[in-house]
């Protein structure tokens, strides 16, 4: 959180911040040399990660580096101190905290994949090419899909989807590849946003098993966010409809059907849903180990596949090759193997490094800032507008590792802007990103930008309506 809170604040506090640390640090780093150059490289760091649309570097790499580099520092000092364990409890700690996302994230992502290469997906942007639909008519089916598919897939996943719907249709009428594209990048981020399966930030918010006077943040407390996702979504897309053109588009014939087990896998990867729900309130086990145990549903009905495949048609059959000749016809490896690697290793960087500054003692200091000095409200809004510039990841997990005491609505609050606010610019979130690349020219940044102040419209009525539904959790 760090490129706008652990630097912009602690420039303009920083006589303020000399005296403030956490009880339970061994060493007070923040005014040390080797805190100041921890902070530093994380900047370094995030600055080509913010860059990476020109650089074509993966993001991974830089915080992955920034990680081992940040941790080695503060190793050395309590070395050079005589304090030993106090470094590697601390790593450990954080290794933890990745390995259950990075497991549950695992699971998701090649449920994701499989049911990619089994055309659900394909096959579902075919259907709505095929209706013959008017442009107003697309604009609202794709920004309704996007928001409905976006808390089950990943909402990068979904705006990519029905971004490919939007060009199929769209042709050469930039206005409806544009406004459709910001309409698809705001309904997936809103839609992501009640869920705790919905994005990166909904996971890592459920899984800390926050205790608040209301009572825990579980599962069921992400859905009192439907209806300010909602409005987030409607506003603006309501005030940009009325520039959308009412004319038809020539009609697309297009077939495609779905591969043998398609339906099925879908019914595999809503039973590890429930699962790792049951598993989790039931029986007061991590929800990992539900998402482990459907991924082995998976594992075994890919293996009835091959099996049944190679049985029914013959070994040599494309129906049991597969449509390209693949030596099986349905490998759960793959579908591992082809999970967002850079992703998944860009959080565990990110893991790190944030974990690296708490221990120094910086996100103490950016809590009594934030919490104390600002007030929960004014800060989780904040936390919302600097998700637009920086990704939610780091912002959030910041948030998770402060800790500060906030009532189940403030939580909440801070659930709701980190995953709306990167709506606001289009570099904001993963969803707007692909899509500059997916809709080049049609969709820019200059393009989203002319319209944030009407998203900003979503982004306030979201905020006010959760303060007024739910007020009893504040």
């Amino acid at each position: 959180m760090i490129a706008s809170v652990l630097v912009t604040w602690l420039l303009l506090s920083f006589p303020a911040m000399a005296a403030a640390s956490e009880s339970s640090h061994l060493l007070d780093l923040t005014n040390h040399w080797s805190g100041y150059l921890s902070l530093a490289i994380f900047g370094i760091a995030y600055l080509v990660v913010m860059g990476e649309e020109f650089t074509h570097l993966r993001k991974s790499k830089p915080v992955v580096l920034a990680a081992g580099v940040m941790w080695a520092l503060v190793a050395w000092v309590y070395q050079a101190h005589g304090i030993d364990g106090a470094v590697d409890e601390a790593l450990r700690h954080n290794l933890l905290e990745y390995a259950e996302l990075l497991l549950f994230l695992l699971v998701a992502m090649t449920y994701i994949n499989a049911m990619d290469e089994r055309n659900v997906f394909e096959a579902l942007r075919v259907w709505l090419v095929r209706k013959g639909l008017g442009f107003r008519a697309l604009f609202w089916i794709t920004g309704l899909l996007a928001f409905f598919i976006s808390p089950v897939a990943d909402n990068l996943t979904t705006a990519l989807l029905m971004c490919a719907v939007v060009l199929a249709v769209g042709g050469d009428n930039q206005r409806f590849v544009l406004l459709s594209c910001i309409n698809i990048v705001v309904a997936a981020n809103a839609g992501g946003a009640f869920s705790p399966f919905g994005d990166i930030t909904t996971l890592m918010v459920w899984q800390k098993e926050i205790e608040t006077p209301q009572g825990p943040v579980d599962f069921w407390s992400f859905f009192h966010l439907f209806i300010p996702a909602l409005l987030n979504w409607l506003v603006p897309a309501a005030i940009m409809s009325l520039k959308i053109p009412a004319q038809k588009p020539e009609p697309v014939a297009e077939e495609l059907g779905l591969k043998r087990g398609a339906r099925r896998i879908v019914a595999f990867f809503l039973l590890t849903i429930v699962t790792a729900v049951a598993f989790h309130n039931f029986l007061d086990l991590p929800p990992v180990i539900g998402m482990m145990t459907g991924l082995a549903y998976l594992q075994f009905f890919g293996y009835y596949l091959k099996r049944t495949a190679r049985k029914r048609f013959g070994p040599d059959s494309p129906d049991a090759t597969g449509d390209l000749g693949d030596p099986v016809a349905f490998d759960i490896f793959r579908k591992v193997a082809h999970a967002e690697w850079d992703t998944l290793l860009f959080f565990y960087g990110v893991v790190l490094c944030v974990g690296a500054l708490g221990f120094i003692g910086y996100l103490a200091l950016a809590s009594q800032v934030m919490y104390t000095g600002w007030g929960a409200t004014t800060a989780n809004i904040s936390v919302g507008l600097m998700s637009s510039i920086i990704d939610n990841i780091p912002v959030v997990f910041a948030v998770l590792t402060m800790n500060p005491e906030m009532s189940q609505g403030q939580w909440m609050l801070v659930t709701l802007t980190a995953g709306v606010g990167g709506s606001l610019l289009s570099v904001g979130s993963a969803a707007g990103v692909a899509l500059m690349g997916q809709a080049r020219g049609s969709y820019t940044f200059f393009g989203h930008l002319k319209w944030t102040p009407v998203i900003a419209l979503g982004y306030a009525a979201s905020i006010l309506a959760h303060m007024w539904i739910n007020r009893a959790m504040f």
